[in-house]
């Protein structure tokens, strides 16, 4: 059976608007879906607001909040984790675990992050809600479309779009709060007492959210991002994503007509063609029209769709998180199958699996002190006057505490004598916090070879960190 994922919107309503396009209105739903996606909006919303005035001890010289992108100190910190420039492979790590477990996701429900956590889809939602709560709901905001201003309407559309902005504002504001310290930044901005690059980025987050929220809304998941192209690529037959049992639902009749004919003892499809499933789709499609790129899975149809199937008496689920296999299966009259495990999503799930694992390892095993060694390249080596011969490097020593360390310097793998220029009697070397310090290093043998050496590096806890290099002859 072939089958045509659409990207554009529903056919139905692109006809029905050939004279003028109509924006995407959707209606409120009830139901479980509807509820877990509340509570979703309330908790992702929560943290997003909450996370920047969590404080976390990281001793002196360090700073206390939890969550904190210091570019201008080349650190970032989430509560015991702190990433130094050096460590950005553990940033890369996590991003390709990030991608490889939205791959996962989209093999066992499609997309489920589109339709629940997105940030688009939780500010969309809340934005929904202010609009409801002030111009009511689809059919009254349907008769606004076109109408004639009056003082009510007037102040309306002032209130929702002032409400707008002030959300808009706390979003642009709040996300500026996780690269400096959240209270001080806070007090300024009540102050009035803040710089104009601060300004500038909080107006900036603000028009995006205001913007992608209030008015791109659909657009945004249909056409602007990226995530529904490539799901021509990533599509799974199997996964469990928003379908419409049309073996189960047509042929479409009235309620009315359907009962009488199953009076009569003839079949008739549950559909009765009330398009609550469109009225309240945040994207504007039709899923009874088959697969579609925009949809992002959220569910609302579901809900709708079982409401209008409870009211006629009829069992719900005649649109559900359903694989297309299982469609496809419910037409040939054969039983549904449940392969969510299969050797694409154990192979992924081991994908995740092993990624955190190799993320932990290395996160683990990370020091809080670097030892890098470079040797000289010009000359490489040097014969002294009395035969031996001399190498020379540059040690450098990284602090990444936030106390002073104190390490003393030792080379192994070579029966040479080492000299640190400025430190002759090799006395510990101090390292201030979230600093480094330069060596100019010398090793001079009587009779080495070319080999392998080991710079060792050990502070006052008795903790070493080393680095290797080699000693040559010419």
């Amino acid at each position: 059976m072939a089958i045509t994922i659409e990207i554009d919107h529903a056919k139905t309503r692109a006809k029905a608007a050939a004279a003028a396009v109509l924006p995407v209105v959707p209606q409120a739903v009830k139901g479980p879906i509807r509820r877990i996606k509340w509570g979703i909006l309330l908790l992702t919303l929560s943290i997003y607001y909450v996370t920047p005035f969590i404080r976390w001890d990281r001793g002196p010289n360090a700073p206390d909040q939890a969550v904190l992108l210091d570019f201008a100190n080349g650190r970032l910190y989430a509560f015991f984790v702190e990433i130094w420039p050096q460590d950005l492979y553990l940033v890369t790590g996590l991003l390709v675990l990030a991608s490889t477990i939205l791959i996962l996701t989209n093999a066992l429900a499609g997309r489920l992050w589109c339709g629940f956590a997105c940030p688009q889809t939780v500010w969309t939602d809340l934005f929904l809600l202010v609009e409801r709560l002030i111009e009511g709901d689809r059919r009254q905001r349907l008769k606004n479309i076109g109408a004639p201003l009056t003082a009510k309407r007037t102040a309306q559309i002032i209130a929702k779009h002032v409400t707008w902005l002030l959300i808009s504002l706390g979003t642009g504001g709040t996300l500026i709060f996780y690269f400096t310290d959240a209270p001080d930044l806070l007090g300024g901005l009540v102050a009035g007492d803040v710089s104009a690059n601060v300004l500038t980025w909080v107006a900036v987050f603000t028009g995006t959210t205001y913007g992608l929220a209030g008015f791109a809304r659909e657009q945004v998941c249909t056409f602007m991002c990226p995530w529904p192209r490539l799901q021509g690529a990533i599509w799974d037959p199997e996964a469990y994503t928003v379908n419409y049992r049309d073996y189960r639902g047509e042929q479409r009749t009235s309620a009315k007509k359907a009962a009488e004919l199953r009076l009569q003892g003839k079949s008739a499809g549950d559909c009765v063609d009330c398009g609550q499933c469109v009225a309240v789709c945040p994207i504007g499609i039709d899923i009874r029209e088959g697969p579609n790129f925009a949809c992002i899975n959220c569910g609302l149809c579901v809900d709708a769709c079982d409401g209008v199937m409870a009211k006629l008496g009829r069992p719900r689920g005649l649109i559900d998180y359903e694989s297309w296999a299982n469609i496809e299966r419910g037409h040939r009259r054969e039983a549904p199958r449940n392969r969510l495990l299969r050797p694409k999503t154990i192979g992924l799930g081991a994908a995740c699996v092993g990624l955190a694992g190799t993320i932990g390892v290395a996160f683990v095993t990370k020091t809080s002190a670097t030892l890098s060694v470079q040797h000289d390249r010009d000359p490489v080596a040097v014969h002294l006057s009395d035969g031996s011969l001399r190498n020379a490097y540059t040690v450098k020593l990284l602090n990444k505490s936030s106390s002073p360390r104190r390490y003393t310097l030792s080379v192994g793998g070579i029966d040479a004598r080492l000299s640190i220029v400025g430190n002759e009697d090799l006395s510990p070397i101090e390292v201030a916090p979230d600093a480094s310090e330069s060596l100019r290093v010398t090793l001079t043998a009587a009779d080495a070879g070319h080999r392998d050496i080991v710079f060792t590096a050990r502070d006052e806890t008795g903790s070493a960190i080393s680095a290797t290099d080699r000693f040559v002859e010419r």
